[in-house]
């Protein structure tokens, strides 16, 4: 037997018990405190007429009862067997389903008040009327409240997925208020104005008001556990697991789901928490992206500095990468194949780059500029660097799908936002950034196939230094000095 069927049948077979068992039980309460109350006093021998009359509407009530409630039962029943997704239409009648249920009830209870009580006036006097009336009338109430309490905890299988369809918004038809009066008036408003019935003047009938008093305190008091039973299922348990669910996202757990199960404000908070894991997902997602697109350190600068121009000029190591001779490359290699072996190449620059606590700054085609000392200060950037260079030369020529060239240089340069209010980015400008886009080209023809600046050796480790030797003294383009340009030594062949 399946989960789904198992489910129906206990919804089914909860419903009609609610329905029969109620009338019965609420049918026995009130002959029983009829019978104790002595009414109708002034009958006679024709008290077999209420009788058969009584049970005659109690056995009409439960058979119009049950017809009514499968009927009510059946506007859910097929989407809810065949495990299908209700409409909008469907979906709402379902939510309906506790005040329909109380609605059937309340009606034929109503029904009988007026017959039992308009046939106590025929057959006895006025005040025997009034009795019934009241002692039906309240038991109806009774009646009708905990079928509307306990409606809602037998549907809440329907109207868990009824609310996934048309969760509570806007003007609520239910609410928490609601259920609270419900309970109360089951609890302490019925029972007490029974007591009040049955104590004051003028006398409803003429039985002992002693037992009957007990016999509605002990109602009562059974009937107000039951109701406030109800309404704890009905309010704290929602409220507990949405505690749970707030701990787990305190906690940092995101992907927390609560079952929205309530058509009052209790679903609108659980929508909300639903909502807000939601957003806290989706801003994670974005933060995520935005951190690829521009690397964990920037994003974090972005946060913390928000949507400004901002920056400042700092002590950098720049090192830029570039692809040997990729025209060619591109025109002799499907783009699909060349994109991938780019892939594979960027895939070592970035892991060689940010295991040295370094930043991608941007990918530029088949090149990339890296920074070390911004915008995270490096204690040694320069060793950084030149040893992120190596671990990249190493991991492209093993490979053997790529030659390349190697740039390092240090200096001062401008590290922030740079763009417009509406668009901007996070880059580095100076002379130590365009010192190491010419060491580049001169190092695609070198041996090691990496060159760097003098000044990045000079302020590096001593046990960085020993993987580099002099290579010349270069006239770069667009700098009016030359630059003493150290090589990396090149990788002895196997």
């Amino acid at each position: 037997m399946s989960s789904r069927f198992r489910l129906v049948l206990r919804t089914s077979l909860g419903f009609a018990a609610l329905g029969v068992g109620s009338s019965v039980c609420g049918a026995g309460v009130v002959a029983l405190l009829l019978l104790l109350q002595g009414l109708p006093s002034e009958v006679g021998d024709r008290g077999w007429i209420l009788g058969v009359t009584a049970a005659g509407i109690v056995a009409l009530s439960l058979i119009v009862g049950t017809v009514w409630t499968a009927w009510l039962q059946r506007r859910t029943a097929v989407w809810f067997v065949f495990g299908r997704p209700p409409t909008k239409a469907e979906a709402e009648r379902a939510l309906r389903l506790p005040v329909d249920m109380g609605i059937v009830s309340g009606t034929l209870w109503l029904i009988g008040t007026i017959v039992l009580g308009s046939l106590a006036r025929v057959l006895g006097s006025w005040m025997d009327a009034l009795g019934m009336a009241l002692v039906i009338g309240l038991g109806g109430l009774t009646t009708v409240g905990l079928t509307y309490l306990a409606a809602e905890w037998v549907a809440r299988p329907v109207m868990t997925i009824a609310l996934k369809v048309t969760p509570p918004k806007g003007t609520l038809k239910v609410t928490v208020l609601t259920r609270v009066v419900v309970t109360w008036s089951l609890a302490s408003g019925v029972p007490f104005l029974g007591v009040l019935l049955v104590a004051t003047p003028p006398d409803l009938g003429q039985g002992d008001h002693v037992a009957s008093l007990i016999m509605i305190s002990v109602i009562g008091l059974g009937v107000g556990a039951i109701g406030t039973g109800l309404l704890a299922k009905a309010v704290a348990a929602p409220l507990h697991r949405l505690r749970i669910a707030l701990d787990e996202i305190a906690r940092g757990n995101k992907e927390v789901v609560v079952e929205v199960d309530d058509s009052s404000e209790i679903g609108l908070l659980q929508t909300s928490v639903n909502d807000l894991a939601a957003g806290l997902r989706e801003q994670e997602r974005m933060r995520d992206l935005f951190g690829r697109h521009v690397g964990d350190e920037v994003a974090r600068h972005a946060l913390e500095y928000g949507a400004s121009l901002s920056g400042d000029v700092r002590e950098v190591t720049a090192l830029f990468v570039d692809v040997v001779d990729s025209t060619a490359l591109a025109s002799r290699t499907p783009p699909e194949d060349l994109v991938k072996m780019l892939n594979r190449f960027f895939t070592s620059v970035v892991h060689a780059v940010g295991a040295r606590g370094g930043l991608v700054n941007k990918f530029q085609g088949d090149a990339a500029l890296c920074v070390f000392g911004a915008p995270t200060r490096l204690a040694d950037a320069p060793t950084a660097a030149l040893s992120a260079a190596r671990a990249i030369r190493d991991a492209v020529q093993e490979t053997g799908e790529l030659d390349l060239g190697i740039g390092v240089a240090s200096g001062r340069v401008f590290a922030g936002q740079l763009g417009t209010s509406s668009r901007f980015e996070y880059t580095v400008i100076g002379d130590a950034v365009n010192e190491a886009a010419r060491l580049t080209e001169y190092a695609k023809a070198a041996d090691g196939r990496i060159l760097a600046s003098e000044a990045v050796l000079k302020a590096a480790l001593e046990s960085e230094r020993s993987h580099w030797e002099p290579y010349a003294e270069l006239e770069l383009r667009g700098r009016q000095e030359p630059t003493h340009a150290w090589a990396a030594v090149a990788l002895s062949p196997e």
